[in-house]
C-alpha cells in the first residue's frame, strides 16, 4: 500500500491488531532509518528497559503478504508462557526464514488475515492448539527429528495458553475461513490447515479461529471503558473514582505491603536472632514475652511467640510460630505434619514445615505457615470490648435484667454470623475429610482478613505437642474423638458471636445466652447451636449442619462473587497504568538529557527535538488566557496513540511559536524507538 490510500478495512483490522493487543513489542532487530516524514514500511521495535509497548502501526503492509513484519513479530512471540524458557525475544527463538514468513500458508482474504493477527499469546484462540484429523506434528519432518517426539518449538505447545479471540464470542463455531490454496484446507471439515516450518521441521495444525462478522469495528487503541453496569449499580458511593481503584482497597493493599516489608532494628531487639534455619529478617507479629515469663499459653500449654520471616530458598514471607522450650523426642508425629502440608483450602492457613532450632538460645519448635499480611484474630475483631460482657457479668442478686442487646445495637448481624459459619464449616469439612482434626477452633486462632474472610490458623500444632508415644502404630486412632470436639468448639464460637461475648459460652450463662439467641436471631441459627453443643447418641459430622445452613450458602456465594466483580472492576481501571508508566519512563530518559556521547545538544536536535515538542504538547499546553491546560484524558489519549503508532497527524509548535511541524504518531513512534535504541546500545556498551 506504499503511496496508496489507506482503506477503512485495512485500517480497522490492522489498526486494532497492532494497537489493542499492545504488549511485548520490543526485541526485533533494529530497522534502518527512514526520512522523517516518510511513513514506516516495516515494524520497528527496540530492546526495552521495561519491555512493554504496543506494536507499531503497519497497515501499509498487506496483511496477507508473506513478508509482513506483523506476522513475523507476532509469530516470534507466540510462545507458551506456562513453561519456563529463555528470553522469547532471543534470536534462537526466531526462525531464520529469510523473506519467507513463518506462517507461509495463510489465507489471502482480509477475513483470514484479521483472524491470523490474533495469534498473539494474549489474543489467540485455544482452538488453534488442535490438529486436523489424521494430521501429525511430525508430518514432513526431516530425518533428524524423531516422529514420536514433539519438539518444544512445535506450534501446538506454543498455542496452549492462548486466550479466546474476541471474534469467537460473536461468530458461530461452524464459521470457517475460505482458503485459496486447496492443499491447505480439508474439503470435508471446512477448516484451515496451517503449515509452519520451525528449524527444518514442518508442522501442520488446524486453524479453527472463526472469522469476524462483516462490519465489526474494534477500538483503535487502548481506551478506558465505563464501569460495568452490574458493578456500577451496586456501588454505594456515587462519587467513587472512575479512573483508579477505590481508596479503601488501595489503602488495604498498601497496609499489607507495609506489614510484609516491615523490619526491626537489631540493636533494639537483640533477643530476635538474625537467622533461624533457612529464614531471615524476623519481625515479631505480637509482643514478645519477657525472658522470665512463667505464664503459658492458654491454648497450647507452652510459651509461644510469632514472627514474620523470609525464606532464603524462595524469598517469600512466612509466619513462624515458635514453641518455647519444647524438645521433640519422637519424630513419628511428622506423619501428621506431612498430611497437613497437603491440605490447601481458602479458609485454612497452610502449614509448610516444622523444624527444631536452638537459634533462640534454647530448644524451640517452629511451625512455618503462609503469611497473610493485615490479618487479625477474631478475638481482637469482635471480643475486645470490655463492656460486651455486661449483660452476663454485672447483674446483682434479685435485680431485674436490663434490656436485651439487639442486632445492629450491640450484637452482630445474622448475615455476618452465617458468613462465618459457612467458612468455618467448609474448613472443618476439608480437614475431617482428610482424616485430621482441627483442634484449634478458638477465636484467638481464627484470622480475619479484609471484612469477612476467615482462615483457621495454627493447624497441626496440637498434633505435634500432644503426640502420644503409645500411638506409634496408629497416630490417627483418636482423630474421631477430636473431630467431635471440633464440632463442639464450632458451636461455642458461633454462640459467642451471637452473644458478642465470650462470657455467654460459660456453663452458668448458657441458658441466658440461648434466650438471647432466641429473641434476636432465627430458629435455624438457634437449632444449629443446639445441635453442635448438645450431646448426641451417635457420631456427628460437619455435613449434618448443611441442611441448617440451607439457602444461606447461596447467599454467601453470591456475595463472594459480587465482591470479586468489584475487585476485578478496580483492577481493570489500573490495567493500562504499567504500560503508560513504561512509556513515560522511556520518554524521561530521552527528554532534556544534558549530554550524550559528548554532544551537549543531542536532546535538542534531530528526532529528539520532535520528542521534546511532543512532551510540551502533552504537559505544557496553555489556554487562550495563558493558564495551564491540564487534562488527564488528553495525556492518556496522546500516549496511547504514540504507543500504537497510529497514522493520525499532530501539530507540534516550538516554544517561540516560530516553527510548526506536522507529523504523524507513527513518525513519532519511530523517532522514539530509534532514539531509545541508541541509549540502550550505549548503556550495554558501557557494561
Amino acid at each position: 500500500m506504499d503511496g496508496g490510500a489507506l482503506t477503512d478495512t485495512s485500517l480497522t483490522d490492522s489498526y486494532f491488531s497492532t494497537s489493542f493487543i499492545g504488549v511485548n513489542g520490543f526485541g526485533s532487530p533494529v530497522e534502518t532509518k527512514y526520512p522523517l516524514m516518510q511513513r514506516m514500511t516495516n515494524s520497528s521495535s527496540s530492546p526495552s528497559l521495561l519491555n512493554d509497548s504496543a506494536k507499531p502501526y503497519s497497515g501499509h503492509d498487506p496483511l496477507t503478504s508473506p513478508a509482513s513484519s506483523l506476522f513475523n513479530d507476532f509469530g516470534a512471540l507466540n510462545i507458551s508462557q506456562r513453561r519456563k524458557t529463555p528470553n522469547p525475544t532471543a534470536s534462537e527463538f526466531i526462525p531464520k526464514g529469510g523473506s519467507s514468513s513463518r506462517l507461509s500458508n495463510v489465507s489471502q482474504s482480509n477475513m483470514s488475515a484479521f483472524s491470523q493477527v490474533f495469534s498473539h499469546p494474549s489474543m489467540g484462540s485455544p482452538a488453534t492448539a488442535g490438529l486436523a484429523p489424521g494430521m501429525s506434528l511430525s508430518a514432513g519432518s526431516s530425518p533428524l527429528h524423531s516422529p514420536k517426539i514433539t519438539p518444544h518449538t512445535s506450534p501446538a505447545p506454543r498455542r496452549r495458553s492462548h486466550t479466546p479471540n474476541p471474534a469467537s464470542y460473536m461468530v458461530p463455531s461452524s464459521a470457517s475461513t475460505s482458503v485459496n490454496n486447496p492443499v491447505s484446507q480439508t474439503p470435508s471439515s471446512g477448516q484451515v490447515i496451517q503449515k509452519e516450518t520451525v528449524g527444518g521441521t514442518t508442522y501442520f495444525y488446524t486453524d479453527t479461529t472463526p472469522a469476524p462478522l462483516t462490519g465489526m469495528v474494534f477500538p483503535n487503541y487502548h481506551i478506558y471503558p465505563p464501569t460495568a453496569p452490574h458493578v456500577a449499580y451496586m456501588q454505594p458511593k456515587a462519587n467513587a473514582p472512575s479512573f483508579f481503584m477505590a481508596d479503601e482497597l488501595r489503602q488495604e493493599l498498601i497496609n499489607r505491603h507495609l506489614i510484609t516489608m516491615a523490619q526491626i532494628d537489631q540493636a533494639d531487639m537483640p533477643a530476635v536472632p538474625t537467622e533461624v534455619d533457612s529464614y531471615h529478617s524476623l519481625f515479631p507479629l505480637e509482643p514478645l514475652p519477657p525472658p522470665n515469663r512463667i505464664q503459658k499459653s492458654s491454648n497450647f500449654g507452652y510459651i509461644t511467640s510469632c514472627y514474620k520471616a523470609v525464606n532464603s530458598k524462595d524469598d517469600l514471607p512466612y509466619c513462624l510460630r515458635r514453641i518455647h522450650g519444647f524438645r521433640l523426642v519422637n519424630t513419628k508425629c511428622m506423619v501428621l505434619v506431612d498430611m497437613w502440608k497437603k491440605i490447601q483450602h481458602s479458609n485454612i492457613v497452610t502449614l509448610r514445615e516444622v523444624f527444631t532450632t536452638k537459634a533462640f538460645a534454647e530448644p524451640s519448635l517452629v511451625f512455618a505457615y503462609d503469611f497473610h499480611a493485615g490479618g487479625e484474630t477474631m478475638m481482637s475483631r469482635h471480643f475486645n470490648d470490655p463492656n460486651a460482657d455486661a449483660y452476663f457479668t454485672k447483674r446483682k442478686w434479685g435485680q431485674h435484667d436490663g434490656p436485651l442487646p439487639r442486632q445492629h445495637a450491640g450484637l452482630l448481624p445474622e448475615s455476618l454470623i452465617w458468613a462465618y459459619i459457612v467458612q468455618l464449616s467448609s474448613a472443618l469439612r476439608t480437614i475431617h475429610t482428610a482424616g485430621l482434626a482441627c483442634r484449634v477452633m478458638d477465636p484467638t486462632k481464627i484470622l480475619i482478613t479484609g471484612k469477612t474472610r476467615l482462615r483457621v490458623n495454627c493447624v497441626g500444632v496440637f498434633d505435634v505437642l500432644t503426640f502420644d508415644n503409645s500411638q506409634n502404630n496408629n497416630p490417627l486412632a483418636l482423630m474421631a474423638q477430636y473431630q467431635q470436639a471440633d464440632l463442639i468448639s464450632l458451636g461455642k464460637v458461633v454462640l459467642a458471636l451471637a452473644c458478642n461475648s465470650l462470657a455467654g459460652i460459660q456453663r452458668e450463662n448458657l441458658q441466658k445466652a440461648m434466650e438471647l439467641v432466641t429473641v434476636n436471631y432465627s430458629s435455624d441459627l438457634k437449632n444449629l447451636i443446639l445441635y453442635l453443643l448438645t450431646d448426641q447418641n451417635r457420631m456427628r459430622s460437619v455435613n449434618d449442619i448443611m441442611p441448617m445452613i440451607g439457602a444461606r450458602f447461596y447467599t454467601q456465594l453470591d456475595a463472594a462473587q459480587m465482591r470479586n466483580d468489584v475487585i476485578e472492576e478496580d483492577l481493570a481501571k489500573e490495567v493500562q497504568n504499567g504500560r503508560l508508566f513504561r512509556l513515560l519512563a522511556k520518554l524521561g530518559t530521552i527528554n532534556e538529557r544534558p549530554e550524550f556521547q559528548k554532544d551537549p545538544t543531542w536532546s535538542e536536535t534531530g528526532d529528539r527535538y520532535l520528542l521534546k515538542l511532543f512532551r510540551d504538547h502533552l504537559f505544557h499546553q496553555v489556554t487562550e488566557a495563558g493558564a495551564p491546560w491540564i487534562d488527564l484524558s488528553h495525556i492518556i489519549s496522546c500516549l496511547n496513540k504514540l504507543d500504537a503508532g497510529v497514522p493520525e497527524k499532530i501539530s507540534l509548535i516550538s516554544r517561540d511559536e516560530k516553527s510548526v511541524l506536522v507529523v504523524t504518531y507513527s513518525d513519532l513512534k519511530r523517532c522514539f524507538e530509534n532514539t531509545f535504541q541508541e541509549l540502550i546500545a550505549a548503556a550495554n556498551g558501557q557494561l
